[in-house]
């Protein structure tokens, strides 16, 4: 199977009240487009207004991805997001 590259983009906008919605359909986007060996791209420089529920929908980007096999790379996290991954002690994941 030929490896597949997959860009997708997080909302400006990724509150508590959006977080499942969004985590759903771009998780389930990513495993539909990305193959074994693969490798995705989760943009988050969009990210404007946010809370601790964005990390939940990266890591559930994540193990979508992971689960077919394939490489998730995060990119454009804004600084305030990368402190909330440092906190919960998750950043190592989120690259």
């Amino acid at each position: 199977m030929t490896a597949t590259f997959t860009s997708v983009a997080l909302p400006a906008r990724l509150m508590q009240a959006q977080a499942q919605a969004v985590a759903d359909e771009l998780s389930h986007l990513l495993a539909a487009c990305v193959s074994e060996g693969g490798h995705a791209v989760l943009d988050a420089s969009a990210l404007l207004h946010f809370d601790s529920s964005a990390l939940a929908v990266i890591l559930a980007c994540r193990r979508a991805v992971l689960a077919q096999g394939a490489k998730l790379q995060v990119t454009g996290l804004p600084q305030r997001a990368q402190a909330l991954a440092e906190v919960y002690g998750l950043r190592a994941l989120l690259h």
